[in-house]
């Protein structure tokens, strides 16, 4: 293709003001290419699946699956049977058999979660080995990857210097060298995160390896952040520890990773547990202690009958980084989003593909050190909700895909049950309330054509419906009384906790909570659904991680409808029958109170009133792991130095060292393309020209233009030449 050279593309060569001769600043290491092809999901040669190189490792564990997935079908086929006695009394009706067909979806999908808790309970009270001491030594090089994406730079390289620091006192971080990766779009976060790193360089040394890279463009987000690392730099490092913006890993846990996977030739994923941290508002601190309580529970269960065919949850976690490149390369999905484009849920994907290419995948979830934050609201869960809806949802095309294990599909079914379970949960509720009403308004045809000694009534046996019911909230709920037994159980959790006492009241605190929000994510979880199937994408923002309310008129806006609808399911309760509204009381309230609850879990003080009353409590809130208090510190110090709120343009215009690190941190600018003219770069450019001082250009210039101004070295030389508005205050008057 034709190229012409321009005075602009020698001006864009040239060095900055200001920049000295020679710099020997490197942001990033030499790269190291890994062939990285693309996938298929329609054909794979199983013949070509790698053998297992090390076949005492490898097992199925098949009595823990018989004990599941068994366990669960004959529950299935016992609250069948159960049900079909309920409605089998007269008549079965079409709107019967839908009730029973609903019924027996949902109750498939808690008993295989009770099942697994089961499972999960008695291996943690049995045969839960202690954590690895700490290995004496490493032989291979392991790359930590942190991806971000506009988040506060001070969080982000706070604690990754936390985590570096508690390496270094495990005595091998020379295995271990760390990447920040950049796909960050708002431009002042950009030249934030590049600040905070040439300040952690300095402040860590030359010693530490670290580096940083900015993708131009956030091509297949995640996936391909990691995946650009990899193909270009991944061939210097046998494994990878991929972490998330709100990671935190002890050096312990780091280094044991690396050890497991060194002492399994054939392991591709090692995923650890992480565990909800640093949360203060009410909302985040019912999740930090759910998932404290009970999430050992169920990831044991997971742990123990997955086996070496697991899952991935796409951080805190290691990777053989050949095994990665040779078979993660992902397909776009063919049709648009929301099913086709990229895979959204890459993490489940890339398990099931490094599995199938003959790799083991498991679970650590005792290994301890391994944390993560959660999002500080109810509107903020629902939104990073969403996203994860779209991407499960899109596993349905997955699903099928040539080669996988059975494993790997179950855990995609699973991922997909856990949103469609929402509407066939509301679906089940609307079908009874047709049945109550029609049995209670519309008159029976007590004598049909077809000679009956007795009249046809529309009658339910009630008796065995409360039954039921009870049966089916004892399944649902097991779970966490496992996880509050084991908790009471472990004397040093217990105390920790806060005692027995406050242990229990915590438990039903939660328990409350969360059946109180239960029908209001029902809610938005099926108006997610409905939105994904009639073809309605998704948008990737970054996540809101701080603590903080969200403005109460935000909120009525989007729980009115909810409260509507918890109103009109009131009416017609009380008009049809007051035992109606008795059952589904726990939804109705729910909904009544979705702005009070949406409102009241953001509020800092709240929780913190509830971590005053001991309730809530957790061992790493009661006494705060070394490595958190020292992320959280240096966070704080970052952010009171004001990096993370600064103006890019404003900082490269001052700081002329910035300027130079800036300029060599940008890829070689590629030749321009005869007649092709960027919208963006000429209207930023007529802007620059126009502009009298900088503060022109930083009023001016709108955050797409800022953007490609900032990627151009030619524009960043016009910004640096651009001189400063005089400051009035400091301008003597003329002499008179």
């Amino acid at each position: 293709m034709d190229t012409v050279t321009t005075p602009q593309d020698f001006k864009a060569d040239a060095a900055p003001l200001g920049a000295p001769a020679n710099d020997d600043f490197t942001p990033m290491p030499s790269e190291t290419p890994l062939a990285m092809p693309v996938q298929s999901f329609r054909r794979y040669d199983t013949g070509k699946r790698r053998r297992w190189a090390a076949p005492k490792l490898a097992y199925t564990p098949w009595p823990s699956r018989l004990l599941v997935f068994g366990g669960g079908l004959l529950m299935t086929i016992y609250g069948a049977m159960e049900m079909y006695a309920v409605v089998n009394v007269g008549a079965i009706t079409p709107l019967k058999w839908a009730l029973l067909v609903l019924f027996v979806a949902n109750f498939s999908w808690i008993a295989i979660a009770f099942t697994s808790g089961v499972l999960g309970f008695f291996w943690l009270l049995f045969k839960a080995a202690p954590p690895p001491g700490l290995p004496k030594k490493l032989k291979a090089k392991t790359a930590v990857a942190m991806p971000i994406y506009n988040e506060a730079p001070s969080r982000v390289f706070g604690a990754v210097q936390a985590m570096i620091e508690d390496v270094e006192t495990t005595g091998l971080a020379d295995h271990f060298d760390w990447f920040f990766l950049s796909d960050t779009t708002n431009p002042d976060v950009w030249i934030a995160e590049e600040r905070a790193f040439l300040a952690m360089r300095e402040r860590l040394g030359a010693k530490v390896r670290i580096f940083y890279r900015h993708r131009p463009k956030n091509t297949s987000r995640k996936a391909g952040n990691i995946g650009d690392f990899v193909s270009r730099w991944g061939g210097a490092y046998a494994h990878m520890v991929v972490l998330d913006a709100d990671s935190l890993m002890t050096g312990h846990s780091i280094v044991s990773l690396a050890a497991a996977m060194e002492a399994d030739p054939d392991a591709g994923i090692i995923q650890t547990l992480p565990l909800i941290i640093n949360r203060n508002t009410m909302f985040a601190r019912v999740q930090q202690f759910a998932a404290r309580i009970y999430g050992p529970i169920i990831a044991s269960g997971l742990a123990v009958w997955s086996g070496r065919d697991g899952n991935y949850w796409g951080h805190n976690a290691i990777i053989r980084t050949a095994a990665f490149a040779a078979h993660c390369g992902l397909p776009d999905l063919r049709g648009r989003p929301p099913f086709g484009g990229h895979v959204l849920s890459h993490d489940f994907v890339e398990a099931a593909l490094i599995r199938r290419a003959g790799y083991a995948v498991y679970m650590l979830p005792v290994l301890g050190g391994s944390f993560e934050e959660s999002p500080p609201s109810l509107i903020d869960l629902a939104t990073r909700d969403r996203r994860w809806c779209q991407g499960n949802l899109q596993h349905s095309r997955i699903l099928p895909a040539a080669g996988l294990k059975l494993a790997s599909r179950q855990h995609f079914a699973t991922g997909i049950m856990g949103y469609l379970a929402s509407p066939l949960w509301m679906a089940q509720l609307l079908v009874g309330i047709v049945l109550v009403l029609q049995s209670t308004y519309i008159r029976p045809e007590y004598f049909t054509d077809e000679f009956r000694l007795f009249p046809a009534w529309p009658r339910f046996d009630s008796e065995r419906a409360l039954a039921l019911f009870g049966i089916t909230m004892a399944v649902l709920l097991a779970p966490k009384l496992f996880g509050l037994i084991i908790a009471l159980v472990q004397a040093e959790t217990r105390r920790a906790c806060g005692g027995a006492v406050r242990l229990v009241a915590s438990t039903l605190l939660e328990v409350l909570m969360s059946a109180l929000l239960a029908p209001i994510m029902m809610v938005i979880q099926t108006g997610s659904v409905m939105q994904i199937i009639f073809g309605r994408d998704t948008g990737w923002n970054p996540q809101r991680r701080d603590d903080g309310s969200i403005p109460l008129r935000d909120i009525v806006r989007r729980h009115r409808s909810h409260v509507a609808l918890g109103l009109v399911t009131l009416v017609a309760g009380l008009l049809i029958s007051p035992s109606l509204v008795a059952w589904m009381s726990p939804t109705i309230a729910g909904l009544l109170l979705s702005i009070a609850l949406s409102w009241a879990s953001g509020q800092l003080w709240i929780g913190l009133s509830l971590k005053r009353a001991g309730l809530l409590l957790t061992p790493e809130e009661t006494t705060p792991p070394p490595i958190a208090q020292r992320a959280n510190a240096l966070a704080s110090q970052l952010a009171a130095e004001g990096g993370d709120e600064s103006d890019g343009i404003r900082a490269i215009h001052e700081d002329a060292n910035l300027r130079l690190r800036h300029d060599l941190f940008l890829p070689p600018a590629p030749p321009r393309r005869r007649g092709h003219i960027e919208p963006e770069r000429a209207i930023a450019l007529a802007k620059l020209n126009d502009a009298e001082t900088v503060e022109d250009a930083i009023d001016w210039l709108k955050p797409k233009e800022r953007m490609v101004v900032l990627h151009d070295r030619a524009l960043v030389d016009m910004i640096a030449r651009l001189p400063a508005k005089p400051d009035p205050s400091q301008t003597k008057p003329a002499a008179a």
